[in-house]
C-alpha cells in the first residue's frame, strides 16, 4: 500500500466518528482485503495499544516497547462462537472519556479518571453482533465485550478466547486459587493462599483452579497488573487457568462446584449485554501502585441512604482468644475496649446466637450505644456449598429470609454483618453477594463478605461493602507456626496485590503476643499495617490486656488514626521485599513501612512533598521487661525531602507529618 493511500486513510478516520469496511476497500484498493491494525493511546502517549478487531488480537506498547505481544480476544456463546472469522463492520474515531467521583473507602477519596475510547463493531459469520470496547488511560488498558442486539432469549457464554501474551523474560507475583470444595468444611476457594513470588511467567499455578486476581507481572523496567471489574449480576467471577504455555494466559471460568445448586455457574443473560473490564494497570511500580483503574471501571454507587455509612476500626476478640471468648462478660469488655481506644465498632463472632443470644446481644448494642460504639455480628452464608456448623445459618440464602433477619438486626441497634464461607465464583455466588448487599442497605446494615471471593470493585457500586477477606489472613497467623514465619513477606504481597484496588479484612496488627505462636515480626512492624493496609473498617487483632502492654504515645497513636484517607503517594517498594506508603488525612501525612525479609534493609525515602514539616516517627526500641517495644521520635525532613531510615529484620515503622 503506497504511503499517499495511507496518508489519505488516516484523514478519513480524523474527519468521520465510523469508518466502515466498505470505505477503506474504496480508498485503499479494489481486491483482496488487508489487514488493518487500529491504535489507541493513552492522554500522555506512553502507552499505546495496537488492536485487530478481525484477526482478534491486540498488543500493548508501554513508553515504545511492546509488553503484551499478539493477545487474544473474543469469547464463544452457547449459540454462537465470536472467537474467529469476524468482520469489521464499523470502528469509531478515538474518542475521550472521563468520569470523577468520590469515595471514602479507597485510597484517595476524590478520584478522576481520563481515557481515549474505541469501539469497534463486528459481526460473525452467522450475521451476530459483537462490539469490542478499549478504554486507554495513563495507568493502564481496558477493554470489553458488548452483545448490541436485543433479545429476552437467555444466551450463555462457554469460554473465553480472551488471554495476555507476554514476553520471555517477564517476571510474576500471583497467588494460585484453591481448588473448589476443598479446605475446612469445603470452604474453598476463598483466596486464602500464599503468593508464588517473583516466577518465570508459565510457570503452572499448583492448583488446576488457576490463579486469581490481582496478578502482578514486570518486563524490564515495566510493570502490569490484571483484575476485572463491573460483574454485575451477568457474569461469573474469573481467573487464569493454571497453564501459560508459551507465557500466554487465558480467562478461566470457575469449577463446577461454585456455585448455588441449580442456578448459573458460567455468564448467562438476555440482549442487549456487557461483559466485565478486563483490566491491565501498566506503567511503573509507582504508577501501577497509585493506580485506581479497579474502582474507575466499577460500576458507580447504586442510590441507597448514605447517613448510616460509617468507616472505622473495631475491636474483635475471636482472632486471638477463639470460640470461648464469644461469652457476654468478654464481649462487654471489648466493647469498652473499643471505647477506650476511640474505636466505632466490636465484632461478636460465630454462635453468638448460641452463647448470647438474641435478646443479650440486644442488651450488648444498647451498652455499646452509651459507649458510642457499635455492634457487628458474624452470620454463616449456608447453604449446601459448605458444612459448616457455625451458626446464625440458614438464614441469609433469600430475600424474605434476609428481610426477616435483618429488620430484627435493625431494631436490635445492629451497625453491620460478618458474612462468612461462601462456595466460590459461579454467577449465582456473584449475584448473592450483590443481593445480600442491596438488602442490606434497606435496613442500614454494613457488610463485610469473609471466606469470600475478590470484590472487583464491588464497594464503589454499593457503599455498605466495608470489606472483604479475600486473603491469607492473620486468623491464619495464629493456626501455625509456618505462617507466622511467612507473614512478614506475605504482608508486602496482600498489601502490594491484594489490597491495590479494594479494601482487604486482613485483620491486622497484634503488638504484644500470639497465643502459642512466635511471632517474628516485630511491634513496629505490626504497627505500620494499621496505615499500610486499607479495609472500611479496620477489625484489629490485638487485646485489651495486649494493648496494656503498648506504650501511652503508640496508643494515642492508634486512637487518633484516620478512618479513611485523602490522599496517596507510593514512596518505595518492592513486591515480597518492602513497601513504603504515604497516606493523607486533612493536613497530616501517615507514613508507614514494612520490610518483609528476614535482613536489614537500608532505604531513602524521597519526602519532597512535605520538605521541612516535622512529625513524630515511630520505630522498634527498647522497653522495660514485658512491654512493647517501640520507641517514638521527633523527625524533621529537610529541604533535599531525602529522609534515611534502615529496617531490621521484618521490621516497620510508621510516621506522622503536620
Amino acid at each position: 500500500m503506497s504511503t499517499m493511500k495511507i496518508s489519505k486513510i488516516k484523514s478519513i478516520y480524523t474527519s468521520k466518528r465510523f469508518l466502515t469496511i466498505a470505505q477503506i476497500f474504496l480508498v485503499c484498493f479494489i481486491g483482496k482485503a488487508q489487514v488493518v491494525n487500529y491504535a489507541i493511546n493513552s492522554p500522555d502517549n506512553k502507552i499505546s495499544v495496537s488492536c485487530n478487531p478481525v484477526e482478534l488480537n491486540y498488543t500493548i506498547q508501554f513508553e515504545g516497547e511492546k509488553v503484551l505481544s499478539n493477545s487474544k480476544l473474543g469469547l464463544v456463546r452457547e449459540d454462537a462462537d465470536f472467537s474467529k472469522d469476524m468482520k469489521l463492520m464499523k470502528v469509531s474515531a478515538s474518542t475521550t472519556v472521563s468520569d470523577s467521583y468520590e469515595m471514602l473507602n479507597a485510597k484517595k477519596k476524590n478520584i478522576s479518571y481520563t481515557a481515549n475510547r474505541r469501539v469497534f463493531e463486528t459481526i460473525n459469520s452467522s450475521g451476530q453482533k459483537m462490539n469490542i470496547i478499549f478504554q486507554v488511560s495513563n495507568d493502564g488498558v481496558s477493554f470489553r465485550y458488548e452483545f448490541p442486539e436485543q433479545s429476552k432469549e437467555l444466551k450463555k457464554i462457554v469460554s473465553e478466547a480472551t488471554s495476555f501474551h507476554f514476553n520471555e523474560g517477564t517476571r510474576a507475583w500471583m497467588q494460585p486459587k484453591t481448588e473448589s470444595q476443598s479446605g475446612f468444611e469445603h470452604t474453598n476457594p476463598s483466596y486464602e493462599a500464599h503468593y508464588m513470588i517473583d516466577i518465570p511467567v508459565g510457570t503452572p499455578s499448583n492448583s488446576t483452579n488457576g490463579w486469581v486476581y490481582p496478578a502482578l507481572f514486570k518486563y524490564k523496567n515495566s510493570w502490569l497488573l490484571i483484575t476485572e471489574a463491573a460483574l454485575g449480576k451477568t457474569y461469573c467471577g474469573t481467573a487464569l487457568q493454571q497453564y501459560s504455555p508459551n507465557n500466554e494466559y487465558k480467562i478461566n471460568f470457575p469449577q463446577a462446584a461454585e456455585t448455588i445448586k441449580n442456578q448459573a455457574l458460567y455468564p448467562e443473560s438476555t440482549l442487549p449485554w456487557k461483559t466485565p473490564w478486563r483490566i491491565i494497570a501498566v506503567g511503573s511500580l509507582k504508577t501501577v501502585m497509585e493506580s485506581t483503574l479497579g474502582t474507575d471501571l466499577a460500576k458507580p454507587a447504586v442510590k441507597m441512604d448514605s447517613d448510616f455509612i460509617v468507616l472505622g476500626k473495631s475491636s474483635w476478640s475471636w482472632v486471638l482468644e477463639k470460640d470461648n471468648a464469644t461469652i457476654y462478660p468478654v464481649q462487654k469488655k471489648y466493647i469498652d475496649y473499643a471505647a477506650e481506644m476511640n474505636w466505632n465498632y466490636c465484632l461478636i463472632d460465630a454462635n453468638w446466637d448460641q452463647t448470647i443470644g438474641y435478646d443479650s446481644v440486644k442488651i450488648l448494642a444498647d451498652y455499646a450505644k452509651t459507649k458510642n460504639v457499635g455492634v457487628l455480628l458474624w452470620y454463616n452464608s449456608a447453604g449446601d456449598w459448605n458444612t459448616v456448623n457455625f451458626t446464625p445459618k440458614s438464614k441469609l440464602i433469600t430475600h424474605e429470609s434476609r428481610v426477616k433477619e435483618f429488620s430484627k438486626l435493625q431494631k436490635m441497634g445492629i451497625k453491620g454483618i460478618k458474612i462468612d464461607f461462601f462456595g466460590g465464583d459461579g454467577q449465582s455466588f456473584i449475584n448473592y453477594y450483590q443481593d445480600i448487599l442491596e438488602d442490606a442497605a434497606t435496613y442500614h446494615l454494613l457488610v463485610n463478605f469473609h471466606g469470600a471471593t475478590l470484590p472487583r470493585g464491588l464497594q464503589r457500586t454499593y457503599p455498605n461493602l466495608m470489606t472483604t477477606e479475600a486473603i491469607f489472613g492473620y486468623e491464619m497467623i495464629t493456626f501455625s507456626q509456618d505462617a507466622a514465619n511467612k507473614a512478614p513477606q506475605h504482608s508486602v504481597m496482600s498489601a502490594m496485590v491484594r489490597n491495590i484496588y479494594d479494601p482487604m479484612d486482613f485483620t491486622p496488627m497484634c503488638l504484644y503476643q500470639i497465643p502459642g505462636i512466635k511471632r517474628i515480626s516485630t511491634p513496629a512492624f505490626e504497627l505500620a499495617t494499621s496505615v499500610a493496609f486499607l479495609s472500611g473498617i479496620q477489625h484489629f487483632a490485638e487485646t485489651p490486656n495486649g494493648m496494656s502492654h503498648v506504650p501511652a504515645q503508640v496508643k494515642e497513636f492508634l486512637k487518633n488514626l484516620p478512618n479513611s484517607w485523602d490522599d496517596v503517594r507510593f514512596i518505595d517498594g518492592y513486591p515480597g521485599e518492602f513497601y513504603v506508603i504515604a497516606r493523607k488525612s486533612g493536613d497530616k501525612w501517615y507514613l508507614a513501612g514494612i520490610n518483609g525479609q528476614n535482613e536489614n534493609k537500608k532505604i531513602t525515602m524521597d519526602l519532597s512533598f512535605i520538605k521541612n514539616k516535622q512529625g513524630v516517627m515511630i520505630t522498634s526500641g527498647s522497653a522495660a521487661a514485658g512491654e512493647v517495644l517501640l520507641s517514638t521520635k521527633t523527625t524533621k525532613v529537610p529541604e533535599d525531602g531525602k529522609v534515611e531510615i534502615t529496617l531490621g529484620a521484618n521490621d516497620g515503622f510508621t510516621a506522622v507529618f503536620e
